[in-house]
């Protein structure tokens, strides 16, 4: 009797996170890395799919919470997809986008999981791939 084995490549996989018309399209990079984007327009989408699939990467632009923006208790928008990752895929690597003139509010996001890597705008695809190399 003959044994077959099947190997198949791990393709690693990563959640686009977008929600502004600021988040740069790295669809082409992603695809000639061999990852397999997924492509979500809010947090409480990106929190459920964390439910069943535990992607290797997050790209998602950060957004102060100035005031009480986001219930007063939060940081930013990322906040609770954060706490998410936490109990639902902890090993996934975030990597945040942020405006320069908010990059001094990112540090504490450290603080609820450890941040992958933070690229100010605008980023290109050479630092996009740098980060996704590390």
């Amino acid at each position: 009797m003959r044994s077959f084995f099947i190997y198949t490549m791990s393709t690693k996989t990563l959640f686009s996170i977008i929600e502004s018309s600021a988040h740069p399209n790295f669809s082409e990079l992603y695809r000639s890395l061999g990852i397999k984007e997924n492509k979500i327009n809010s947090m409480r989408k990106a929190i459920a799919a964390l439910k069943t699939q535990q992607p290797d990467f997050i790209v998602a632009e950060f957004f102060y919470g100035y005031g009480n923006n986001y219930a007063g208790v939060n940081i930013s928008n990322l906040d609770v997809l954060l706490y998410s990752l936490q109990k639902y895929s902890e090993h996934t690597k975030v990597i945040v986008l942020v405006d320069k003139s908010e990059y001094k509010y990112v540090d504490k996001l450290n603080e609820i999981i450890l941040l992958h890597d933070v690229l100010k705008f605008p980023v290109n695809n050479k630092q996009m791939q740098d980060s996704l190399a590390r």
